[in-house]
C-alpha cells in the first residue's frame, strides 16, 4: 500500500519505503519487522530521558481522563500554569514570562516578532536582524529569514528580507566574528541578534567556546541590541549544563526552548512590559502536552538525572577520543553530551552525496544516525548504556572501513 504521507527532509524519489516503528523504549526503537534500533540522535534531538518514559506516560494517561483540550484565550488550566511556574525556576534569572508555542520554527518567529514589536512600541524603527553564519532556526518563512540561505529556501527568496550575517567563530578566528558583531551593532543599530549558543545544529554541529558568547553579550549590550538565544537544540543538558547560556554566565532577552519539555518563550524583566500579542499567537495549549512537560520538569529536580547527564558526557568523551588520531576523520569535537566528527572525504558539506549513503549504511546496522553530509554526530538520550555507545561508534568505524573499500553504497 502506497503511503499518502509526505515526509520532511526525505527524497521520496530515492527512498520509496519508510521504516515503520511500532514501539519505543528507553534508547531503543522497535520496527514492524522485529528489529531493534539504537536511537543515537534522540529522534532528531527531541527525546531526552528516553522513549516512553514511565513517569511521562503516567502523566499523559492521567490528564487524558481529566481535560484534553481548552481554548487558551481568556482561559487557563493547571498543567500550563504548573509548567510555566516550574520553567521559571530553572531558567536563567530575570527571565520571568512564558509564551507557549507549538514548534521550533514557530518559537523563533514569535521571538523575532517580540523583538521587532518591542522597538516599534518604543518608538524606534529598528528592523535589522543579525545572525551567525551557518545557523539554522527553522523552516517556516519567518524562521528561514534568519537561517543560512541555500537550496532548501531558494524558492522562497523573494519573501526573505536581508539580514546581517557575522562569521562563525571558528577556532583561531573568534575575533573576526566578534569584530563583525561589534561593527553591525555600532553601524546598523539592529533590533536583535539571534544565535544558537555554543553549538550550531543543522549547520554542521559546529561548536565554539563559552567565552565567545560572553564577549558577544558585552557587545550587544553596549548597543542595546536584544539577544535571542535559540536553545531549542542546546537546552536541557545537551551542552553539559541545563541551558547553554549558563556556561557563558549570560541571560538572553528572549530564549526559545523545546525538546526537553513543551515549547516556550521567555522574556527578561527589562522588556517584560512589552510582551507582543497578535492573531498569530497560539490559541490552544493542550493540557496533555503540558502534563508531559511537567513530568519532564519534575525529572530535572532529581539530582540523579543531572548526574546521569554528566555520566553520558563523560562516556561520550571517552568514546570519541580514539577518533582524534584516526586519519579517516577530522574535526573531532564534543560539547557536553554531543559529539561530532567529519569523515575525511572529498565529498563534503550538508548536501554531500555521501550523507544518504551513510544514513542507509547505519540503518542496516540498526543504528539511527542521520549525518549532516559527511558530518556524523551522536546525541543520545540520557538513558543510553555504555554498550550502546560502543555499538554506535563501532558502526561509525565500519562506515569508514566500507568507504575505503568502496562498499558504502
Amino acid at each position: 500500500m502506497k503511503s499518502p504521507i509526505w515526509h520532511p527532509f526525505t527524497q521520496h524519489a530515492l527512498r520509496h519505503e519508510m521504516t515503520k516503528v511500532v514501539r519505543g523504549e528507553g534508547a531503543y526503537l522497535y520496527t514492524a519487522d522485529d528489529r531493534r534500533i539504537i536511537d543515537a540522535i534522540s529522534s532528531w534531538w527531541v527525546v531526552t530521558h528516553g522513549h516512553c518514559h514511565a513517569q511521562t506516560v503516567r502523566a499523559i494517561q492521567k490528564q487524558a481522563g481529566e481535560l484534553n483540550q481548552i481554548i487558551f484565550a481568556g482561559y487557563t488550566h493547571n498543567p500550563a500554569e504548573e509548567v510555566a511556574a516550574e520553567l521559571l525556576k530553572v531558567v536563567p534569572r530575570s527571565l520571568d514570562h512564558v509564551f507557549f508555542s507549538d514548534s521550533g520554527s514557530a518559537s523563533v518567529e514569535v521571538a523575532l516578532k517580540m523583538a521587532l514589536g518591542y522597538w516599534h512600541n518604543s518608538g524606534e524603527q529598528r528592523i535589522r536582524i543579525v545572525v551567525m553564519q551557518h545557523s539554522y532556526h527553522g523552516d517556516t518563512v519567518g524562521a528561514m529569514l534568519v537561517g543560512a540561505r541555500g537550496i532548501f529556501n531558494a524558492a522562497y527568496g523573494p519573501l526573505l528580507f536581508d539580514v546581517t550575517t557575522i562569521p562563525f567563530p571558528a577556532a583561531g578566528r573568534e575575533q573576526a566574528a566578534l569584530d563583525a558583531l561589534e561593527c553591525a551593532c555600532r553601524n546598523e543599530m539592529p533590533a536583535a541578534f539571534i544565535v544558537e549558543p555554543l553549538m550550531l545544529g543543522a549547520g554542521g554541529m559546529l561548536m565554539y567556546p563559552p567565552w565567545v558568547l560572553k564577549e558577544m553579550k558585552s557587545i550587544y549590550e553596549a548597543s542595546d541590541v536584544l539577544l535571542i538565544a535559540d536553545e531549542i537544540m542546546t537546552g536541557w543538558g545537551r551542552t553539559g549544563t541545563l541551558f547553554a547560556c549558563e556556561q557563558a554566565g549570560i541571560t538572553p532577552d528572549i530564549a526559545a526552548i523545546q525538546r526537553g519539555s513543551r515549547e516556550a518563550r521567555f522574556h527578561s524583566q527589562q522588556h517584560s512590559a512589552e510582551l507582543i500579542s497578535s492573531r498569530r499567537t497560539i490559541r490552544k495549549i493542550e493540557p496533555m502536552a503540558c502534563s508531559a512537560a511537567k513530568a519532564n520538569l519534575d525529572l530535572w529536580q532529581d539530582e540523579k538525572v543531572r548526574q546521569r547527564v554528566a555520566s553520558v558526557a563523560a562516556m561520550q568523551g571517552q568514546a570519541i577520543e580514539p577518533f582524534r588520531v584516526d586519519p579517516r576523520f577530522e574535526n573531532v569535537r564534543r560539547t557536553g553530551t554531543v559529539t561530532a566528527l567529519d569523515l575525511n572525504t572529498s565529498d563534503t558539506g550538508y548536501l554531500a552525496g555521501i550523507g544518504p549513503q551513510l544514513q542507509t549504511f547505519f540503518k542496516n546496522k540498526n543504528l539511527l544516525l542521520r549525518p549532516l553530509g559527511n558530518t556524523i554526530y551522536v546525541m543520545p538520550p540520557y538513558c543510553i548504556a555504555a554498550a550502546d555507545l560502543d555499538e554506535i561508534y563501532a558502526g561509525i568505524r565500519d562506515a569508514a572501513d566500507a568507504l575505503n573499500c568502496d562498499r558504502l553504497g
